[in-house]
């Protein structure tokens, strides 16, 4: 264990992998190798496949739940083997470890990064001979371990420029003349349409959403409309959300990914 350890033990996982194959299994072995005490959390690995902007979404509800220090590693990769880096980040709530595709610019965007290199020292990778598909168990669970370990950021690799970093190019969110305007920017697990207009844009108004040729009510929970009737809302997330009472807002509606929507008032 490293001289300079840290109090913190908190590592994070997030991937694509989902739950039949062994690679979560075999990252959570590589972490424990180096040290078998850090307190490891799966925040999901039912990621669609190659969906960065799932990942995005998913990390940045996620990582203000955790004590500071905190090493989140994130493995969605579409690029692995590619010419795409391997990053370790130092921000205000911790440290995001994975590869630079834009997986962690909704963490950035609410908290900057502070520093970042590129992970190019293979004394902490698991081996110098890397596989060209697995990066996850190779470079990021052995390099997470580390930083948890109290390995200094600056000892990864090479420093690189934080505004350099790849950001997931998403609609803003923006003001209109009756309200704000935006994108949805993550469908959950229950088909729910969750927007990039945060739910304080809501506060002390009447209010609905415009989507897709609908103008759909505000409302405050589920129970204020009758079964299969579709409704605008504020989800535990803090962000707007289109959703159908006992139903499936996605299938429904065929609104997707990066649709635009408006909030307005009344």
């Amino acid at each position: 264990m490293s001289e300079n350890y840290r109090k913190q033990t908190f590592v994070t996982l997030l991937s694509d992998f989902g739950d039949r194959d062994v690679y979560v299994a075999v990252m959570k072995g590589v972490i424990a190798q180096i040290n078998p005490n850090l307190k490891v959390v799966d925040l999901t690995h039912q990621i669609p496949p190659q969906n960065i902007a799932a990942a995005r979404f998913c990390l940045m509800n996620a990582y203000l739940y955790f004590p500071e220090e905190t090493v989140h590693i994130a493995v969605v990769d579409p690029e692995v083997g590619g010419k795409r880096r391997a990053i370790a980040v130092q921000f205000a709530g911790g440290f995001l470890v994975g590869p630079d595709n834009g997986i962690f610019s909704g963490v950035l965007a609410q908290s900057p990064a502070i520093a970042a290199v590129e992970l190019t020292n293979s004394q902490y990778w698991r081996t110098p001979e890397l596989s060209k598909t697995f990066h996850g168990r190779d470079i990021f669970a052995p390099v997470g371990a580390y930083l948890a370990d109290g390995v200094s950021l600056q000892q990864l690799g090479i420093e690189i420029d934080p505004a350099s970093l790849i950001q997931m190019s998403l609609e803003n969110c923006t003001q209109t003349t009756t309200g704000w305007s935006g994108c949805i920017q993550y469908i959950d697990y229950f088909g729910n349409l969750v927007s990039n207009i945060p739910g304080d844009y809501t506060k002390g108004r009447k209010w609905g959403v415009q989507v897709g040729g609908l103008t759909i009510p505000g409302c405050n929970t589920y129970s204020e409309v009758q079964t299969g009737e579709v409704l605008a809302l504020v989800g535990s997330h803090g962000w707007v959300e289109i959703a159908i009472n006992n139903g499936n807002a996605h299938s429904k509606l065929q609104i997707n990914l990066q649709d635009p929507l408006e909030l307005i008032s009344y």
